[in-house]
């Protein structure tokens, strides 16, 4: 009946409460805050979540860049709405971690220590309006890849959470396939950057679904509670099935001397990225690990004094209430 769970050092409390708490996720039910759960689970959560709150913050550095370099003012506004929307999926992601017993400062203290990552895409550069393009394609298109499962994730609130950044996410990948085909159908300049832009971007976005299989650290037990629902091998072979056509449909070509559908499996072959680059780039040796780091912490120093005033405001407010009482 249990044999999902995993046997590992996540696991080891009381065999009766593991068993009944395995036993509920292997029957689809939703996990709540005030649920018993785990220690390991509620690690796996919160290590997961606030790396992809991180990401969802970070993730606007490489886009703002391009706000007051965008080629019309329609562009500028998608582009604005869209660096918005990043930062509510933060938030969301933010609040679902908290109800984990963890806050957001301590999250932040994480990221700025280097003790908790966010997604190795947001280490490079967008060196052209055609990037805006190609992360809304393939980078957005990645994360959509990844999170429309999640919706579906045991623990409630990251589940709930996802509903809506899907939804907006999905509008994000349009808007950037929508850039590149206006690249792609433009002059020979813009077809040149756009399918640069691909070049640069396509193994950096392969590798958003983590390591392969083989070397996943997490996957095996992230899988048994539910947290995860498919494989980042499973995920980065769906992502490249659905994304060959649509670059083909652009008149792109996709970077891989090995790619080749093979009429066996169903499937495009395709060559793994660079995994050696990948752990670099993870260990904060990016093209732009420094840069996002020193903006985030500079954007933690500037604006201390607004937590500052809001936890006066809390704590004013606190003490009126207990004088009332």
């Amino acid at each position: 009946m249990y044999a999902q769970m995993v046997k590992s050092n996540a696991t080891q409390e009381d065999p009766e409460k593991l068993a009944a708490f395995q036993a509920r996720i292997d029957a689809g039910e939703k996990i709540e805050p005030k649920d018993w759960m785990p220690e390991g689970y509620r690690k796996t959560l919160i290590r997961q979540i606030g790396q992809h709150a991180h990401s969802e913050i970070v993730g606007q550095l490489p886009e703002a860049n391009w706000i007051t370099r965008a080629p019309t003012l329609e562009r500028k506004a998608n582009l604005l709405a869209k660096v918005q929307d990043e930062a509510g999926h933060g938030l969301y992601l933010y609040c679902a971690a908290e109800t984990l017993g963890v806050s957001r400062d301590q999250l932040t203290e994480k990221l700025l220590n280097g003790t908790m990552k966010y997604s190795s895409i947001f280490n490079y550069p967008t060196l052209t309006w055609a990037d805006m393009g190609a992360v809304g394609w393939l980078v957005d298109g990645a994360a959509i890849m990844n999170q429309v499962p999640l919706q579906r994730t045991s623990y409630g609130p990251y589940a709930r959470s996802m509903v809506r950044i899907c939804k907006e996410e999905s509008f994000h990948q349009r808007q950037g396939y929508h850039v590149m085909m206006a690249m792609a159908n433009g002059t020979a300049e813009q077809k040149r950057m756009a399918q640069d832009a691909l070049n640069r971007m396509w193994y950096p976005a392969l590798m958003m679904f983590g390591p392969s299989d083989k070397d996943s650290v997490h996957s095996e037990q992230s899988m048994a509670w539910k947290i995860k629902m498919n494989t980042n091998d499973e995920l980065r072979q769906k992502f490249v099935d659905e994304t060959v056509p649509q670059a083909e449909y652009l008149g792109l070509t996709v970077p891989d001397d090995a790619l080749a559908w093979n009429e066996a499996t169903g499937h495009y072959d395709f060559s793994q990225p660079d995994w050696t680059e990948f752990y670099d780039v993870l260990q904060g040796n990016g093209p732009c690990n420094t840069d996002r780091l020193k903006a985030r912490q500079k954007a933690w120093d500037n604006n201390a004094w607004v937590r500052e005033a809001m936890l006066a405001h809390a704590d004013k407010k606190h003490a009126r209430k207990l004088a009332a009482e």
